[in-house]
């Protein structure tokens, strides 16, 4: 059918009329990566846990520091005929400088410092694949928006030609007598209401647009549509266990709560701590130079040893905190649940909606075929005169809307399946090379 051919090759006039190239999903999503703030922001973000960890390991390696200093000291003597008759001043310089070294040998406070940052990188390296996780859906989603709008503008361009047709139609029977005005009037309501529609559906467009070159950080972006015929995945149903023990155990919200526990467990550590010792090794060298008095010249001192530090009594401050740190565990303990109960959740409603889209598309692929012959037999009943013209039209406006909304729920699938993979903890970026795999070459 002639409107059928407008609806298939509507996406492609609009590229090369806007002067756009053809993107996979693939070449968009790496674009993302190297453009999208909120990323890295969120990498930038990894990195530097990595230093504040390498800060705390500085907390078992030895420190040296310098000291030095210098002064002169004058002292004026009275006059004496018989001592001092010239009233003379006698003047001492001294000098000093000194290196000292420490080694820390026990120190339970500084052990869990270091565990703790070590969790920090563990935890941001979590955050940073929640961030992969929804540029991924984010970059997805804006994709298949444009894809859409697309489809939506070319079903509303082939409506609107359509009702175009069946127009000219009604006022040909009318000048011929056949037909009365009023066919010719919802001819051309249907007409009119047609070509409002294209111009919503085009501005829908160019909105979607908009929000995928913002993305990317690119212009005039042309999505690769899906290939026919279109075979989308399917889930069994036996998975969904499968899915929420690894979501229970991968997910990244799931590891960071995990994580925070184990921060928290450290924390009480260190409140323990504070009834425990130090000790540490530490190494002095120091010279002293004296200049003028009645014994000057240099001295060096030499000093090796340890440094013990016992907590006898901290004003039971150290009581109050471990039990502090307790109940912060215990909340990290429920906070831990708490996450595991939500991704638990959010991948079973993510697993039904999957499904549910499964059984939508099939069923619109059916109403599809469906309004195609019931258009087909509208249209030969007007021809006959068993059908009015307000007929023909209502079976063309619900083909093109079947056909929309068909377009609209296979991306709607496709775009379900990365949602479940990440509710579920196991997207990863390969999982994009999948749905690439389904668009045109």
């Amino acid at each position: 059918m002639p409107r059928l051919r407008h609806l298939i090759l509507a996406p492609l006039i609009l590229a090369a009329a806007s002067g756009s190239w053809a993107q996979s999903l693939q070449e968009v999503y790496q674009a993302a990566l190297a453009y999208d703030a909120a990323y890295l922001a969120a990498r930038a973000q990894a990195d530097s846990a990595q230093y504040r960890a390498a800060q705390a390991n500085a907390l078992r390696l030895p420190n040296v520091v310098a000291n030095g200093s210098a002064s002169r000291n004058e002292t004026d003597f009275p006059t004496n005929l018989l001592t001092n008759p010239s009233g003379a001043t006698v003047g001492t310089g001294l000098t000093t400088a000194e290196l000292v070294g420490r080694q820390p040998l026990f120190n339970r406070d500084s052990d869990a410092r270091i565990s703790q940052a070590e969790t920090l990188v563990q935890a941001a390296q979590a955050d940073l694949q929640t961030a992969e996780d929804e540029l991924i859906v984010r970059v997805a989603q804006t994709y298949f928006d444009v894809l859409v709008a697309q489809d939506g503008l070319a079903a509303a361009t082939a409506n609107r030609v359509a009702n175009g047709e069946q127009l000219a139609s009604a006022k040909r029977n009318f000048e011929v007598g056949t037909a009365t005005i009023t066919d010719t009037r919802e001819a051309q309501a249907r007409f009119d209401l047609g070509t409002a529609a294209e111009i919503a559906a085009d501005n829908d467009l160019r909105t979607k647009r908009v929000a995928l070159d913002q993305l990317i950080g690119r212009s005039n972006v042309a999505p690769k549509p899906l290939a026919v015929p279109v075979a989308l995945p399917v889930l069994a149903p036996s998975g969904i266990d499968d899915l929420v023990g690894q979501a229970q155990t991968n997910h990244p919200s799931v590891r960071k709560a995990d994580l925070a526990l184990m921060f928290a467990k450290l924390e009480t550590d260190r409140a323990r701590a504070g009834h425990l010792p130090t000790l540490d090794a530490v190494a002095r060298a120091g010279a002293n130079r004296v200049n003028g008095g009645s014994n000057p010249g240099t001295t060096s001192t030499y000093t090796l040893g340890v440094q013990f530090n016992l907590p006898i009594f901290s004003g039971y401050s150290v009581q109050n905190r471990i039990k502090e740190t307790l109940s912060l565990e215990e909340r990290s303990r429920n906070d831990l649940e708490a996450a595991r109960r939500a991704v638990a959740q959010a991948t079973r409603v993510n697993f039904f909606g999957y499904q549910s889209g499964q059984a939508q598309v099939k069923a619109l692929e059916a109403a599809e075929s469906s309004s195609k012959l019931a258009l087909e037999a509208t249209q030969l009943g007007y021809r006959v005169g068993v059908r009015v013209n307000l007929d023909v039209l209502d079976a063309q406006t619900q083909l093109f809307r079947t056909q929309r909304d068909l377009s609209k729920a296979r991306y709607d699938v496709l775009l379900s399946g990365l949602r479940l993979r990440q509710a579920s903890g196991t997207l990863l970026p390969t999982d994009i090379n999948a749905v690439n795999a389904m668009l045109v070459k």
